[in-house]
């Protein structure tokens, strides 16, 4: 396949995605790249024209339409190269298109702030629990060595990587204030989920998703509808204060990833790639979810992983044995309460981010046509 040339300052234009916005900036520091026949490169005219502007004008609601009526509506459509250049691209002074670009920025600034102030919360999240329990915080951060030579007593599995957990202090809540003890002695029950293919719908029952199990929480949107009879459903629906856990996924980060379900809900079940826990009192479910969640945590359950055919797998045993500190009920209710306000900052701060993405968009959108928002 034939390839070009594009230069720092170059836009590049896929031909068959410009409608979906696929425009980029050729950088300073990426030197020349090439580029394929299903690419464009255009050289602005400097002297007329702010790079970063023709970016934004480009990718505006108003130059996406044109690019659509170009590919005559096709969604992976190639745009001539006749109608690529007959674009019409609105044209402000120079000055005024760096006044947009530099409102523009000062948004991007903004949004990348709050995305670093949630960032920040989310590190702190983890050592709210470590310090609520007295648990020395893992080392995760030391860079893994290759471990060519150690004593025969240390050696407890013949895995690199489970020998680099335990070095780092990454194989559970071993160390704490508190009794440790598996999550057994707290268990009533586990049990694996139900496998079924879905089905267009509607019907009275829907099977949650993997991406149900959320950062914020469970998200009972995120389910397909399913036909099951009333049986199954009976005994795979949702019930307030089960904990769901991810024992079966293709990304070894999300293994054990889990969620508290927090009211019953007898429409929705869980699937097959989810084992549901119930606790005992002794134990509050939100409580065992946060000390689950944190990277001492995960470990557990990393280092106990199994893998076939790209799946990464835990089992009920693994969630049994899982080490885990006993605090009095005070105690844990106010470890959930310190971590809830945290997530809850970290939800006003993405809320923040978003309300002003869309809004710098549609104000950029109307300074390019001309027509400033009040």
């Amino acid at each position: 396949m034939a390839q070009f040339v594009a230069y720092p300052g170059d836009l590049v234009v896929s031909k068959i995605r410009a409608r979906q916005g696929s425009i980029g900036v050729v950088q300073d520091s990426q030197g020349k790249v090439s580029v394929t026949i299903h690419y464009r490169a255009l050289q602005p005219d400097r002297r007329r024209v702010d790079v970063t502007y023709a970016w934004l004008a480009l990718r505006s609601a108003y130059c996406r339409a044109q690019f659509l009526t170009a590919t005559g509506g096709a969604m992976k459509g190639e745009i001539s190269e006749e109608a690529l250049l007959a674009i019409k691209l609105p044209l402000p002074p120079l000055a005024e298109q760096r006044a947009i670009v530099e409102r523009w920025r000062k948004a991007q600034a903004d949004i990348a702030a709050a995305n670093q102030r949630v960032e920040l919360i989310q590190k702190r999240i983890p050592q709210l629990v470590y310090d609520a329990l007295g648990t020395p915080a893992p080392a995760a951060s030391a860079p893994k060595q290759k471990l060519l030579a150690l004593r025969w007593s240390e050696i407890n599995r013949w895995s690199l990587g489970y020998l680099q957990q335990a070095r780092a202090g990454l194989l559970g809540f071993m160390r704490s204030r508190y009794p440790v003890t598996p999550l057994r002695e707290h268990l009533v029950e586990t049990m694996n989920g139900y496998c079924i293919k879905p089905v267009a719908g509607p019907t009275p029952y829907r099977m949650l998703k993997l991406n149900a199990l959320a950062e914020s929480g469970l998200d009972l949107s995120a389910t397909k509808y399913v036909n099951v009879p009333e049986s199954v459903a009976l005994r795979f629906s949702l019930r307030k204060g089960d904990l769901l856990i991810c024992r079966s996924v293709g990304s070894f980060d999300l293994v054990a990833k889990c969620a508290v379900v927090e009211s019953d809900a007898p429409g929705i079940l869980f699937p097959d790639i989810i084992i549901r826990a119930r606790l005992k009192p002794s134990l509050l479910t939100a409580y065992v979810c946060e000390v689950m969640q944190t990277p001492l945590g995960r470990a557990h359950f990393q280092s106990n992983a199994r893998t076939a055919v790209g799946m990464w797998k835990i089992g009920a045993d693994d969630i049994a044995n899982f080490p885990i500190p006993v605090p009095p009920k005070d105690v844990q209710r106010a470890l959930v309460e310190r971590v809830a306000a945290a997530r809850a900052e970290m939800a006003r701060e993405r809320a923040a981010a978003e309300k002003l993405h869309q809004s710098i968009a549609a104000e950029v959108e109307a300074l390019i046509l001309g027509s400033p928002r009040a």
